[in-house]
């Protein structure tokens, strides 16, 4: 079974902030889900290098476009190793192959009627690279960023986006999982397709940087129809072929079974890039899924607010697997999260450091002052073992029935719900209490079943907190890290490691100081 999973690529204006962080560690912990589970798993991110502000933004720092953007990409791909993020590819739009791909696109678009040639009149949003009508506006500013519009008046070539319309209406409704949450469904349908589409503008002349018009080099090919085509482009497409024709990695892969995607690009991810595939006689992605905002405070972040945070300064204060662990904890489905660094060390403490670090370092070293760290086969067994077997024997499912919807939130509460329960056993069954009766029996299997919980619910745990994951198996000496419909994957007589804190406990007091300062 194949999972084609890719993220946007991220524009190379500036470093990412945690909000374009959260995307690829989102898309990480799906990717690794998804592998874990048998899937063979193409997962591709990269960058989106060309356009006005690339331009504009090099020539203020005394750079050519190229230079600017290797910095940057160089930039964020170290931010994406650093969150532990598995991406098969990295792609890069000033790839010559790219360009040349991109180029044959438009040509192709061009030459079967789908765009013509004519004259733009209208307000450009240099920053979102954007036109938009006046009723679009919002008080009188983008409506994507809230920043001023130019009046730009210009020849182009447009794309006939009213051509494709009722065709891709009649797909967003006849595929329900299209567009997902529901809520940006709705948006694209009232909001966008209803009204009517209106021609898309698909090049430039007023910069040079980006891919020029083949057949008319004075115009540069419109950046969104350059980006997204990489979800194509990088898998081998070859415009001038059909899809039967096409190499067998393409066909194995595409179409793609989701892009995930930030709900402010939602639009170019589920008008443009549909209609654009249409066009080239392409099966569409499986999915879009519009994920929501990191917000700080109560604002997004961006840096005319000043409130630009960013995930290496996040690592340094805390941590790889904490931090993703509170973004994709914290973060909900379809609304808007927030992040403050007080909120992460409660999350840290109550969750990673209470709930499961806690329950790891009891049960070890209840395992090696009672039994010199083996592990002893269960011998005496009681009603109560049966719900936390049940329990903790039932998360498989309940995991995949939230990760098949994309609700990793939910997936890593159905988790951690394990290791509550763990908790909560040990105060049901006070095993320093079994062992001062001498009831070694019951002793055993008391700590058997912990230590198997605690094995099942790391395997669970791994896409998610990958660190975090190895070092509770280097703990608990095991390599086995899979599920099976028994509850005895913890090899009877094995020694377990000695105990490591995983996490500690952060003063709140003290670490705010040391981050304000």
């Amino acid at each position: 079974m194949k999972y084609y999973l890719s993220t946007a690529i991220a524009y190379t204006s500036a470093k990412p902030h945690i909000g374009n962080t959260y995307e690829i560690v989102l898309a990480d912990a799906i990717a690794r889900y998804k592998k874990q589970n048998g899937f063979d798993v193409y997962f591709q991110t990269g960058t989106d290098e060309h356009g006005q502000k690339i331009e504009e933004k090099a020539l203020n720092k005394g750079l050519k476009p190229k230079e600017f953007t290797d910095g940057v990409a160089s930039e964020i791909k170290e931010i994406w190793d650093l969150m532990n993020t598995s991406y098969d590819s990295f792609v890069r739009t000033t790839d010559p192959i790219h360009e040349e791909k991109v180029a044959q696109i438009f040509k192709r678009l061009y030459d079967q009627g789908d765009i013509y040639l004519g004259k733009y009149e209208g307000l450009y949003c240099t920053p979102c690279e954007s036109f938009f009508t006046e009723s679009q506006l919002v008080d009188g500013k983008c409506p994507d960023c809230g920043r001023e519009v130019n009046a730009a008046s210009e020849e182009a070539y447009f794309f006939k986006l009213g051509k494709y319309a009722s065709r891709l209406e009649k797909h967003i409704e006849e595929n329900p999982d299209f567009i997902k949450p529901e809520s940006r469904k709705n948006e694209i349908i009232n909001n966008f397709i209803k009204p009517g589409l209106l021609d898309l503008c698909v090049s430039r002349t007023t910069f040079t940087w980006g891919i020029p018009v083949s057949f008319n080099p004075s115009h540069v090919i419109y950046v969104w129809m350059d980006a997204l085509s990489n979800y194509i482009t990088f898998l081998g497409y070859e415009p001038n072929k059909t899809f039967e024709e096409q190499n067998d990695e393409f066909k194995k892969y595409w179409p793609a079974d989701v892009h995930l995607i930030g709900k402010d690009i939602l639009r170019f991810h589920a008008i443009y890039w549909p209609i654009m595939l249409m066009a080239l006689d392409l099966p569409l992605p499986k999915q879009i899924f519009g994920h929501p905002f990191v917000l700080c405070g109560s604002d997004k972040m961006s840096k005319s607010k000043g409130n630009l945070i960013y995930a290496d300064d996040l690592v340094k204060y805390f941590g790889v697997d904490e931090v993703r662990y509170y973004l994709l904890h914290e973060i909900p489905y379809a609304n808007d999260g927030l992040l403050t660094h007080e909120l992460i060390i409660d999350r840290i403490n109550s969750d990673l450091a209470n709930i499961l670090g806690n329950l790891v370092n009891r049960t070890i070293s209840m395992s090696h002052k009672y039994f010199e760290g083996s592990v002893c086969s269960p011998v005496l067994t009681e009603e109560i073992d049966k719900d936390l077997i049940n329990l903790v024997l039932s998360t498989k499912e309940k995991v995949k029935v939230s990760m098949d919807e994309l609700k990793v939130a939910e997936a890593l509460d159905n988790i951690f719900e394990i290791f509550r329960r763990c908790n909560k056993y040990i105060d049901e069954t006070t095993p320093w209490t079994l062992a001062k009766e001498e009831n070694t029996d019951r002793l055993k299997t008391v700590l058997y079943n912990l230590l198997e919980s605690i094995r099942i619910g790391t395997v669970l745990l791994s896409p998610f907190l990958p660190v975090t994951a190895e070092r509770i198996f280097e703990q608990l000496n095991t390599n086995n890290k899979v599920i099976n419909d028994s509850f005895d994957g913890m090899e009877y007589d094995s020694k377990l490691n000695t105990p490591t804190p995983l996490f500690i406990r952060i003063d709140k007091e003290k670490k705010l100081e040391e981050i304000n300062n």
